[in-house]
């Protein structure tokens, strides 16, 4: 069997650089040495890519980054390539398929994506307009308004732009407008709390996003396939061990206990599951997504809350969990995901 050269990129200039490495890290312990040849590329936090060598748990480990090889993904379509810098000379390596196993600014936003559309190489995941009106929260709520999908009450502020906001009653929620994994986001239940969080979200964007908050159950669904023909996966309850799902919550809190499968009526898991392909489709969505979402304990209804188009593979992830609740394992995950973009770009 021919193997397929695969890049995994990871690391990257975002606040979420450390779930990166975990995310490839299993990634590429789920991979098959017998149908692909890996080859992790490693971007550190000032930009600079490196080829990485080594076991993929040692990942983390950082200390190899003084030793790694630097290299480059071509922008020509005709390389098709990675080129891998060794001394003074430059070793073309062809490319069939690219992970980039990357959350957050210049990675999930369609920075990256624009890269390897010049390139030519096929990669997994959502194209570079569906990648950046995901990312970028105020532009989600504009598609899902136009679709009819309910969400909470928002406004966004502008850096440098009027900070006066409409009457909304507390508590409200404070989110920079381009972060993932709740970097920056905080609970303001009074005057002081909101210009506090606030000026902690401008310090990771230059937009912010004030959103009431909906009192009530939280939900997460994954996606896979391409547009309206993707397919939905069972509903998972999310009961985070803080106030809300904060960045500790998800990642340090083993305090947090999630539901798999949720125990909801099943017309609401139908409907969560509905809205979660339409908004996939709405964005334009390829390859993978997950959509998170509350119930709210006042209205009973199902509120959108987010997109994330390239959701983490981390040990405790809810994407490939929900997933594997449906019996596809991880390894069939990531075939699925590697024939889903070798089967045509945008």
């Amino acid at each position: 069997m021919n193997r397929k050269n695969v890049v995994i990129l990871f690391g990257g200039r975002s606040t979420e650089h450390e779930i990166s490495l975990d995310t490839a890290a299993n990634i590429i312990s789920n991979m098959s040495e017998e149908k692909y040849n890996i080859i992790p590329v490693y971007i550190t936090r000032e930009g600079k890519w490196l080829m990485y060598d080594g076991y993929a748990g040692n990942i983390k480990n950082l200390h190899w980054e003084r030793l790694g090889t630097q290299a480059f993904l071509s922008p020509d379509r005709v390389s098709r390539g990675l080129c891998r810098i060794v001394g003074d000379k430059v070793k073309l390596i062809p490319v069939d398929i690219v992970i980039p196993a990357l959350h957050g600014r210049y990675g999930e936003d369609g920075c990256v994506q624009g890269l390897l559309e010049l390139s030519g190489i096929p990669y997994v995941g959502c194209g570079v307009l569906s990648s950046a009106v995901s990312m970028d929260k105020t532009y989600t709520k504009l598609i899902a308004a136009s679709l009819g999908i309910e969400q909470a009450k928002y406004y966004t502020l502008a850096r440098g732009g009027d900070k006066k906001l409409p009457r909304m009653n507390y508590p409200l929620f404070v989110k920079p407008a381009r972060s993932g994994s709740s970097v920056g986001v905080s609970k303001a239940k009074n005057k002081k709390e909101l210009d506090e969080g606030i000026g902690a979200a401008f310090k990771y964007d230059d937009k912010v996003i004030v959103e009431k908050s909906v009192e009530g159950r939280e939900f997460e669904c994954s996606v896979l396939g391409r547009g309206p023909d993707a397919k939905a996966s069972r509903v998972a309850e999310i009961v985070p061990a803080g106030e809300f799902y904060d960045y500790d919550s998800k990642y340090n809190d083993a305090g947090t206990v999630t539901v798999v499968p949720a125990d909801i009526p099943e017309e609401i898991e139908a409907e969560i599951r509905g809205i979660a392909i339409k908004i996939f489709a709405g964005v334009g969505g390829r390859g993978l997504s997950r959509v998170d979402f509350f119930l709210s304990r006042k209205t009973e209804r199902v509120v959108l809350n987010e997109i994330n188009t390239m959701p983490g593979f981390t040990s405790i992830s809810m994407y490939p969990r929900l997933w594997q609740n449906a019996g596809v394992s991880y390894p069939e995950l990531i075939d699925e995901l590697i024939g889903i973009a070798e089967a045509g770009a945008d």
